[in-house]
């Protein structure tokens, strides 16, 4: 495993809702979705997606767009996410 991956699964799994969050994102996409899919609300979906991203675990398919931006795992974020189940 690189080091940068061990470095960013321990962030991860420090927080409860990351994991949650990466754990359903087996396919591209919205916050909106993923919401429905953790129970988690919708401004702590978006938060943790926009670090996510910052973080290069996910990146938005559709940056432009101001709804429906659609997230999908780096490689990064499904090396990660193999580790966790």
């Amino acid at each position: 495993m690189k080091k940068e991956d061990v470095k960013l699964y321990s962030w991860i799994i420090r927080g409860s809702q990351r994991v949650l969050i990466i754990k359903v994102m087996d396919k591209p996409l919205t916050p909106t979705q993923i919401k429905k899919l953790t129970a988690l609300g919708l401004n702590n979906v978006s938060d943790i997606l926009r670090l996510f991203v910052e973080q290069k675990i996910a990146k938005c398919l559709n940056e432009q767009e101001k709804l429906g931006r659609i997230y999908i795992l780096t490689e990064s974020g499904k090396r990660i996410k193999e580790l966790l189940n």
